[in-house]
């Protein structure tokens, strides 16, 4: 066994409890932005409103939420930076992000402002978390290791999210076996686990991972006025971007693919419902999605060592384009079967080295601050994916060709992606002097 946790960079207590708050989180993702959620928000919460126009205000509540929380993070990230705060800054966006959740537990028939309001404000908490998160772990893995880590921490994911899901749809499925009234019960009452699933096993971290320390100048400058510091830092922070190029181009190339990426998790299960495939084949592909991500997230780890990061992005950017030809053309559910299978094999991958690449190429005691960016492009990905969506179910009555203009994304995200010099990148954000706090 812990030849295997060595294998996977979870050889130690900080790395195995960092990794579990990808456990806690991905129920969140999976039951409330991917399979329960938006089934019962097209077929209770936004019951008699044709289902283009929930399709588009669905989408239009992601929009609002990811570009709330898009704006702050930088201003966030600094602030927490200065303040030692990275964990506490976690745990508020936390608790923003669990209530809201919980309280979807109320949401009945006909209720869409609701639940787009609650959907909403879940978002920015979940989202805003996870800019803490991942500037937690340049802290407890080497350059070396974040490839594993990041990796592993998804697979995990996958593994949490899926058990709760399958509950989830037990209950949803057979609510008699669990003596609830009816199937409508027992999508709320999944609402209410995710809750708790998400604050049980995001205690780990706040346990064993330690707050980075400040750096002797940024303890001295916060010590006059936080905000004025912070805002102070965030505009040397965008300076610095001159400095850390390679980094920057490198958010720039995730701006534009993780845009696809994004689009094609948050609006396939609505768009499956709109398209009238059987609700047994949405639910069965999305589960698929989450057990079939496992090994996949941990072989991308495997393989980024192998061949490095950069190349193993590319690698699941072709197979993207493979999936939005395939949802393009949809039309049984065999295909979304297929489509759920390939979607598995790159989703946790992808994104997990696109996070590993990004913080191997930025300086160490900057971390929530340059993740903060890091979260203004993946949220901004968000925004204009299903803003695009949107447009377009508005513009033609159908999903179908914004499925298709997603592999524009992926292209285009990818030339820029082969622009980025790891090597230098890496060595700017290493390099003696540049910065103070390295390890």
């Amino acid at each position: 066994m812990r030849r295997l946790l060595e294998r996977i960079g979870l050889d130690r207590p900080e790395t195995r409890a960092w990794a579990m708050y990808d456990w806690a989180n991905s129920a969140f993702q999976c039951t409330i932005i991917t399979a329960v959620f938006p089934v019962y928000y097209g077929s209770v919460a936004a019951a008699g409103l044709p289902g283009p126009t929930a399709t588009a205000r669905f989408a239009t509540a992601t929009t609002v939420a990811l570009a709330i929380i898009a704006l702050a993070s930088p201003i966030l990230g600094a602030y927490a930076d200065f303040a030692g705060a990275k964990k506490r800054m976690l745990a508020w966006f936390m608790a923003i992000g669990v209530t809201a959740t919980a309280a979807m537990f109320f949401i009945d028939q006909g209720e869409w402002r609701l639940a787009l309001a609650l959907f909403v404000v879940a978002n920015i908490g979940i989202s805003g978390s996870f800019v803490f998160y991942d500037s937690l772990l340049p802290h407890i893995a080497s350059d070396e290791e974040m490839d594993r880590v990041s990796s592993a921490g998804y697979a995990l994911g996958y593994l949490g999210g899926g058990l709760l899901l399958v509950l989830n749809l037990l209950w949803i499925m057979q609510p008699a076996w669990f003596g609830l009234r009816d199937a409508g019960v027992a999508s709320r009452l999944s609402f209410l686990s995710v809750a708790v699933w998400w604050v049980a096993f995001a205690i780990p971290l706040f346990r064993r991972v330690n707050e980075p320390a400040v750096t002797p100048d940024a303890a001295t400058l916060a010590a006059g006025n936080l905000v004025r510091a912070s805002f102070v830092q965030l505009a040397d922070t965008l300076r610095e971007f001159r400095r850390y190029r390679q980094a920057g181009l490198m958010l720039l190339a995730f701006l534009i693919y993780n845009d696809g990426i994004g689009t094609i998790i948050r609006m396939a299960g609505i768009y499956g419902t709109e398209l009238n495939l059987p609700q047994s084949a949405l639910i069965g592909a999305i589960v698929m999605v989450q057990f079939v991500g496992i090994p996949f997230a941990l072989l991308f780890g495997k393989l980024a060592g192998r061949i490095g990061a950069k190349q193993a992005i590319f690698l699941s950017l072709v197979i993207y384009i493979c999936i939005s030809i395939i949802g393009y053309i949809m039309t049984a559910a065999w295909q979304f079967y297929l489509l759920a299978f390939l979607v598995g094999t790159v989703q946790g991958g992808s994104q997990a080295l696109s996070r590993s690449l990004f913080a191997t190429m930025i300086p160490r005691h900057k971390s929530s601050e340059f993740f903060g960016f890091f979260a203004v492009f993946e949220k901004f990905a968000g925004i204009f994916g299903p803003a695009v969506f949107a447009v377009t179910v508005s513009l033609t009555g159908s999903s179908r060709n914004a499925i298709l203009s997603v592999i524009a994304f992926f292209v285009v995200g990818a030339l820029l992606l082969a622009r980025v010099d790891v090597e230098e990148g890496q060595r700017a954000a290493r390099e003696p002097g540049r910065f103070e706090g390295a390890r």
